[in-house]
């Protein structure tokens, strides 16, 4: 058995702990609350509607799930 110390595997848990903290830390200073979001724009129906045509294949489509 090793009874040598190892200053790498220090290192490493020690900024692995460090670096869970700063997580920590940034979660909850980040947190934003509802009262403070903007809240979302509109965005226009028919910009959104103009993307999507119900064609022949994708009506087939919509029957093989009915059933």
């Amino acid at each position: 058995m090793r009874t040598t110390s190892n200053p790498e595997r220090r290192r490493f848990l020690k900024t692995l702990g460090a670096g869970t903290a700063a997580a920590g830390a940034a979660a909850a200073v980040g947190h934003v609350t509802l009262v403070q979001a903007d809240t979302p724009k509109a965005a226009p129906t028919e910009k959104a509607n103009s993307n999507y045509h119900e064609t022949p294949h994708i009506r087939a489509y919509y029957a093989t799930l009915r059933d």
